[in-house]
């Protein structure tokens, strides 16, 4: 961990795509002790499946379009402006069931899953579709216990 502030300009911070969209990193666990946050975008039709994490604690805030989500047995309607905190235990499915890209923050505690979403776009870049046992067992490492299956 850096002992010192972090700036990103907007476009500034590591990019990877992911499901074909951008996932921009603007902090991670190098820079932190508690916490990543990453802007993330999400294509039309993309749900994470129903997961939960036994460590991880998430936030969620939409900036941009209207995703679908699950989130303890409750679905949401998730516009901008719309804010989530997801404890560990809580079972949950983020999406975009609309037909237009969607933008969040997203927040993840403790930090580390910078490298999920690392080798999750290794994976994914792989094969087509992507290997699920290889995606199941990848999130499982993650702290992520899948429920339902991915969308892409």
């Amino acid at each position: 961990m850096s002992a010192k502030a972090v700036v990103r300009m907007p476009g500034e911070g590591k990019e990877l795509n992911l499901a074909g969209k951008s996932l921009r990193f603007l902090v991670a666990g190098e820079d932190t002790k508690h916490t990543s946050m990453f802007d993330w975008t999400l294509p039309p039709g993309f749900f994470t499946g129903l997961h939960v994490h036994r460590v991880q604690e998430e936030t969620f805030f939409v900036l941009e379009g209207e995703c679908e989500w699950e989130v303890g047995g409750r679905k949401i309607t998730a516009t901008p402006g719309t804010y989530v905190f997801i404890p560990p235990g809580v079972p949950h499915n983020i999406g975009n069931a609309s037909g237009k890209t969607a933008r969040m923050i997203m927040t993840v505690s403790p930090p580390g899953h910078e490298h999920y979403f690392e080798e999750l776009a290794k994976l994914v870049a792989q094969s087509s579709p992507p290997d699920a046992g290889a995606i199941a067992e990848l999130r499982e490492r993650y702290d992520t216990t899948q429920i339902s299956t991915l969308r892409k």
